[in-house]
């Protein structure tokens, strides 16, 4: 027994993670505060990643490298590895995947850590994945250790979004080969023994588009590090700044719609630019639509920052806005919110579930339409007096809500609830 978890025992945990960017996108943040949340609370945290690692706390949770090609390094994405990279069967297997227009990650990870865990079953109580859902996560599961797995929203929505929004034949055909992993992803999703996810619409969601059943899901909201997210009253706000994150350049995230409503906001108010949080893909065609617009001297990409950097951005932003046409939770919108911001966002998936009622924390715009969404932003620019209230209201409603500590203790009762179901509490 372990006085931080009253009656509850010490587990042992292997936390599984495909890809843990520590910067960019949810993964990499919720394997680092989980895990950190779940040490505190008297746990044996063990996390398994494949690159990018993530930034974990090194005195409390023990990290173990899953070295892939890295095929998709943000400084050389698709490259060719020199012959001397290839060590095994996975290296060529994954190499090939992806020269078939494939993204093999989630696949050859799961190859990697059923070899890492073959020998150390009876280490752990539990495995925790975090969305790679491969074949050998089941496999493993066979062998008699329990798997918990999270899926922060189903991959479904991204692939029929990118096919949607695919220009031309060819490139519908490539996002659809891209995404051949997602079969084996629902395959393996639907056969879980316990699915936690972080809203209420990704756990109905779930359920619709990859078979998840009802009962055998959770919801455990994610957090947010208020103590680095955060106001800062020595940061003065930049007159027409406006801020957003968008850990990929997909269709998903909404960022050509915002671009469009840029254009919009421009002509109303000319102070406004905007500073996205991320890059644009290889070949993608935002950079020339905001070349097209006549934007290029207001739009910026500011790449990928570090947390600290993000912060003072947020900090100095007049608003946030998160144009997602779909989100299972989104943590830049708490981020921000976190931060005091005032924040604009859509109605896509589960954004108004997170960010809270419309006019009060939020100023919701229709996913999809940049007249709208222009029209909220150029609301949000008027008037101080509003933008100090939004900030205000959602900064509480973060607080009450959305902690990383809230969320380890609502996954550990989920660990204990499974081995309580399969007798092994």
């Amino acid at each position: 027994m372990n006085k931080r978890t009253g009656d509850l025992r010490p587990l042992r945990i292997a936390f599984c993670v495909y890809r843990g960017n520590p910067y960019s996108g949810g993964q990499g943040v919720y394997t680092k505060h989980l895990s950190h949340e779940l040490a505190k609370r008297g746990h044996t945290v063990e996390v398994y990643s494949g690159q990018p690692y993530p930034d974990l706390d090194p005195e409390s949770v023990v990290l173990n490298k899953l070295a892939s090609l890295d095929l998709y390094r943000a400084e050389d994405p698709f490259r060719i590895p020199k012959i001397e990279e290839f060590g095994s069967l996975i290296d060529v297997a994954e190499f090939a995947l992806m020269c078939s227009g494939g993204f093999p990650e989630p696949r050859t990870f799961g190859w990697r850590l059923e070899r890492a865990l073959e020998s150390r079953l009876g280490d752990f109580d539990l495995i925790h994945d975090n969305q790679s859902l491969s074949w050998s996560i089941l496999r493993l599961a066979q062998k008699g250790l329990p798997v918990i797995g999270s899926i922060h929203h189903p991959i479904t929505v991204d692939r029929a979004l990118a096919i949607e929004h695919g220009r031309g034949l060819k490139s519908k055909i490539g996002a659809y080969r891209w995404y051949g992993f997602v079969k084996m992803q629902s395959e393996v999703a639907s056969r879980m023994e316990r699915v936690l996810t972080v809203s209420e619409t990704s756990r109905t969601d779930l359920f619709k588009y990859m078979n998840v059943a009802l009962e055998r899901s959770r919801v455990v909201p994610i957090g947010v590090d208020t103590s680095v997210f955060k106001p800062n009253p020595a940061i003065r706000r930049e007159p027409g700044l406006i801020v957003t994150t968008a850990s990929a350049d997909v269709p998903l995230k909404g960022l050509q719609v915002l671009v469009e409503a840029m254009a919009e906001v421009k002509n109303v108010e000319p102070k406004s630019h905007l500073v996205i949080i991320g890059n644009p893909n290889k070949g993608s065609n935002l950079p020339s639509r905001v070349f097209e617009l006549g934007l290029d001297a207001y739009v910026k990409f500011a790449g990928v920052v570090a947390q600290d950097e993000m912060v003072r951005l947020y900090n100095r932003a007049e608003v946030a806005v998160v144009p997602s046409l779909y989100e299972g939770f989104s943590l830049p919108a708490v981020e921000a919110m976190a931060c005091g911001v005032p924040l604009v966002a859509t109605d896509g998936g589960a954004l108004p579930e997170v960010t809270g009622t419309d006019g009060e924390t939020v100023l919701m715009a229709r996913a999809g339409d940049y007249l709208d969404l222009a029209k909220k932003i150029l609301q949000a620019l008027d008037s101080s007096i509003l933008r100090d209230e939004l900030g205000r209201n959602a900064m509480e409603r973060v607080m009450s809500k959305f902690t990383w500590e809230a969320t380890a203790r609502a996954t550990e009762q989920n660990y204990f609830d499974l081995l309580s179901a399969r007798g092994e509490d």
